[in-house]
């Protein structure tokens, strides 16, 4: 099993050796696994519980004080699953396969995705606050309150509308077995977006996609992902003939001509080989075979 696996674009961290120590367990988790879907779940699972990432524990906080995680699963018969908005959802990613697997659906959202969890037995209700994410919440000098719109003006005040660099850190892992792919991608969004935002990250063709060319997981300025389609538009370049890295170095060129934000994708190809690149200040991956 080839698995490549990613902890986020964004500003430098301040701590990358110990980040890059879980990334490579990641990989390594993956990369044990027999099924492209076990080994992308597995990986995930293994950065949502740490929470030096922006993805399950240590997920950015909402406007409303709750955080809200999000996931989503392909394989490269383009079979997908996504769920979206779970508050107390640590494993989000096992959710979005629950949804690929269990249901006729490719989506569910908020507290009936919650309760969807509940009923294939991922733990629920479960704290996703960090000393970090409090002690951030504390230290703002007041809290959003009223209508969603006075949420969004209280945010404009005061942060023009991005209050931290730090919740680009979403994850992702792509796996290849040497006939099939899974990628999976899973976040705990942005920090102070306003209650109940979505981004890229369950968004089949933005924040992960799959096919038999290849696949991908993107990372990074969620909604400027989502309307350049990033990760289909790095598979895309898969189908036409170019390897991994090309793909991925392409991908990112476009995506820096059509916005002025920052991102990154990882890829893998149909002969094995695992691509990554980004425009922001730092990614850090990991790759791994077994």
């Amino acid at each position: 099993m080839k698995v490549i696996v990613h902890g986020g674009a964004g500003g430098a961290p301040d701590d990358p050796e110990p980040r890059q120590a879980v990334l490579d367990d990641a990989a390594a988790a993956g990369a044990s696994e027999d099924d492209p879907v076990d080994a992308v779940e597995a990986a995930v699972r293994v950065l949502e519980s740490d929470e030096r990432f922006n993805a399950g524990v240590g997920g950015a906080v909402q406007s409303d004080g709750i955080v809200r995680t999000d996931a989503g699963v392909m394989n490269s018969e383009r079979e997908a699953g996504a769920a979206a908005g779970m508050p107390g959802v640590e494993h989000a990613v096992s959710v979005a396969r629950g949804v690929m697997e269990r249901t006729p659906h490719v989506f569910l959202n908020g507290v009936h995705a919650v309760d969807f969890a509940e009923d294939i037995g991922v733990e629920t209700e479960v704290d996703l606050w960090t000393e970090r994410s409090r002690e951030q919440w504390d230290d703002l000098d007041s809290h959003p309150e009223g209508s969603p719109l006075e949420h969004v003006e209280w945010l404009e005040d005061r942060f023009g509308g991005d209050p931290d660099e730090h919740d680009h850190d979403t994850v992702g892992a792509v796996a290849f077995d040497g006939e099939c792919f899974a990628t999976a991608t899973s976040t705990g969004g942005r920090w102070l977006a306003l209650a109940g935002r979505v981004g890229d990250v369950p968004q089949i063709g933005s924040g992960f996609y799959a096919a038999p060319a290849g696949a991908a997981s993107a990372t990074g300025a969620g909604e400027d992902i989502a309307k350049t389609t990033l990760t289909r538009r790095a598979v895309r370049h898969l189908e036409s003939g170019l390897d991994a890295q090309a793909a991925a170095d392409r991908a990112i060129e476009e995506f820096a001509e059509l916005t002025d934000s920052s991102a990154g994708v990882i890829v893998l190809d149909a002969d094995g080989n695992a691509g990554d690149a980004y425009n922001s200040e730092a990614m850090q991956t990991a790759s791994d075979s077994d």
